[in-house]
């Protein structure tokens, strides 16, 4: 945005159908531009920084997010349904399942989807080691059945909890400044523990058959409590909030505890909350007649100090 100050104003003016003389206008402009100053402050040096915000806690919370939901076991049924017809309808009941979170996430939030999701994808998982025991162990045919059942339930499971949220959660945890690189970190996550899970499989249901479902159904139980002791909810919650309720956290015990005493400043709706809109409007005011004396300066070609 450097030295395209005029063509971003015309955006904005386009956008607002109003004048760049307006005071809203001049306010976006200032924090479009005191925006990309605060992403521009981060380094991946910083994301392993444990300051009074608890960069790293949160950066650990994002990588530890993009693991889980690729050692849930969910490329052990994606990638190894060899039948067509099977691949064919088990991604088309994925891609069906998946548009459930757009209509419930910002009701039900961010951490109750994540647990509801580790809970039924470990119930999936025993029961796929069960009737996989009985199929190779008792040759018991009719379990075949409840297998291909609890396949698509597992696919269920996964997308209402941890097939988007992975993305979304990872860039509401963490402060402006490191988002871009905290991003890039935990998606290596997704990859590395992909990799991982496609490679191991194969010789684990080579080797010890059936129990490979146990062990992804161990993992999914592991990743239930975590989620519920370790992963702050991020709805309804500002950027702002998210620094103030980690600057009161400790250690990675607390922030939790922490989340839900913390009151929320925006409804619902995202609108703020009387009780802080007063503060919030002295702020815009300031920002507003530095903004104007900025637009000003530059319109005159002098350097102003706000």
């Amino acid at each position: 945005m450097k030295g395209r100050t005029d063509e971003a104003l015309e955006i904005l003016e386009y956008l607002n159908e109003k004048s760049r003389n307006d005071p809203y206008i001049k306010n976006e402009l200032l924090s479009i531009e005191k925006t990309v100053k605060e992403m521009n402050k981060g380094s991946y040096r910083s994301l392993f920084k444990m300051n009074e915000h608890r960069e790293f806690h949160r950066v650990a919370l994002a990588y530890v997010n993009q693991m889980f939901q690729q050692i849930s076991g969910i490329n052990l049924i994606t990638y190894y349904s060899t039948r067509p017809l099977h691949s064919a309808c088990n991604g088309t009941e994925h891609l069906m399942a998946a548009f459930i979170p757009n209509f419930i996430i910002e009701k039900a939030g961010r951490r109750p989807l994540m647990l509801f999701g580790a809970a039924g994808m470990s119930i999936s998982m025993a029961v796929l080691a069960g009737t996989n025991y009985c199929l190779t162990v008792l040759n018991d045919s009719r379990a075949g059945i409840g297998q291909a059942v609890f396949l698509f339930v597992f696919n269920t499971f996964f997308a209402i909890g941890w097939l988007g949220m992975t993305w979304l959660y990872p860039a509401e945890i963490v402060p402006l400044r490191i988002r871009a690189p905290t991003n890039a970190l935990s998606t290596s996550a997704n990859w590395i523990f992909n990799f991982m899970v496609v490679m191991s499989t194969p010789v684990a249901f080579q080797n010890i058959g059936y129990k490979t479902s146990v062990i992804f159904a161990v993992i999914n139980t592991f990743m239930f409590p975590c989620v519920y002791f370790f992963f702050p909810e991020t709805r309804y919650r500002s950027l702002e909030e998210l620094d103030a309720i980690f600057k009161k956290s400790t250690n990675v015990f607390n922030a939790v505890t922490i989340s839900v005493k913390e009151p929320y400043r925006y409804d619902k709706h995202g609108e703020l909350k009387p009780e802080y809109l007063e503060e919030a409007m002295r702020h815009a005011s300031v920002d507003v007649h530095i903004a104007g004396a900025k637009f000003e300066g530059d319109k005159s070609g002098n350097e102003v100090k706000a």
